[in-house]
C-alpha cells in the first residue's frame, strides 16, 4: 500500500508491499480507549506520535493467513523519554483485535515489544533491549502468518523461548519461571526481615525448594528438554 507523507518507513526491512504509514492522532485513543486519568496523563507526557507503519496480510505479501493469525500490524510510537508504561501497550493490543508489532522508538534507538496473543486473548509481553536501527532483524519467515508472528517472538523474546520447542509451552514455562522469580524475592524480602528463628527456618525451606523449582526449570531450558506439543 502506498504511504502517506510525513512519516518514514518501518525500521527493520518489510516488503515495500506492506508499508501503510498513516500518522494516528492521540486523541482517537482518547475517544475509543477506556483510559484512566492517570493513563491519559502517561499518553500526554510520554507519547510524542503515533503510527501505523505496516499490514503484514495476505493481500500485501505473499504468506496465506494463519489460524490464528489473520494480520500483523505494526505500530510505532514515538517517545518523548526512553521508556513507556507498560500499560498503554496492554490497553492498546487489548482493543485492538489483529495482532501487533509495536516499535518504541526515541532519537536513534528502538526497542520492539510483541504480545503472545492467543485467540485473540492478550498473554504475555515480551520486549528487546534498546537497540540501534540496524541491530535488529526481524524476517518474514513461514508459509503462513502464524509461523511469521511466532518467528517475531521468538527474535524479540530472545533465549527465554529456546528454539526448537513448541511456542505455547515454552511461553507457559517461561511465565512459571518469571513467577518463580518473583516468589523467591518476595520470601527473601520476608526472611530479612523475620525476627523468629523457627519461622526463619520455615522460609527458608520454602525457599530452598522455590529454588530446586526454579533450577530445574532453567536446566531445561538450556538442555532443549521442553516436550513438543504440535505445530503452533
Amino acid at each position: 500500500m502506498p504511504g502517506s507523507k510525513g512519516g518514514e518507513g518501518s525500521l527493520f526491512a518489510l516488503p515495500e508491499s506492506t508499508v501503510y504509514n498513516r500518522r494516528i492522532p492521540k486523541q482517537k485513543f482518547y475517544d475509543n480507549l477506556r483510559l484512566t486519568p492517570g493513563l491519559k496523563r502517561v499518553f500526554v507526557e510520554q507519547v510524542n506520535a503515533i503510527y501505523w507503519r505496516n499490514k503484514i496480510a495476505p493481500g500485501t505479501v505473499n504468506v496465506a493467513k494463519g489460524e490464528l493469525v489473520k494480520e500483523i500490524e505494526v505500530i510505532e510510537i514515538q517517545l518523548n523519554q526512553p521508556s513507556l508504561d507498560k500499560r498503554v501497550i496492554q490497553l492498546i493490543d487489548k482493543e485492538i483485535p489483529y495482532h501487533i508489532l509495536f516499535l518504541l522508538t526515541h532519537k536513534e534507538q528502538f526497542q520492539a515489544w510483541i504480545n503472545y496473543k492467543e485467540r485473540g486473548k492478550p498473554g504475555t509481553h515480551y520486549s528487546s533491549e534498546w537497540l540501534d536501527k540496524d541491530r535488529l532483524s526481524l524476517a518474514l519467515e513461514g508459509l503462513n502468518l502464524d509461523s511469521v508472528y511466532e518467528g517475531f517472538i521468538r527474535v524479540i523474546a530472545g533465549e527465554r523461548l529456546p528454539r526448537g520447542t513448541d511456542l505455547k509451552e515454552a511461553i507457559t514455562t517461561d511465565e512459571r519461571r518469571q513467577q518463580l522469580h518473583k516468589e523467591i524475592a518476595v520470601l527473601e524480602n520476608k526472611i530479612r526481615r523475620e525476627t523468629q528463628f523457627n519461622i526463619q527456618v520455615e522460609l527458608n525451606n520454602k525457599l530452598k525448594m522455590l529454588r530446586m523449582v526454579l533450577g530445574a526449570l532453567i536446566t531445561e531450558k538450556k538442555q532443549g528438554r521442553i516436550k513438543p506439543m504440535g505445530g503452533f
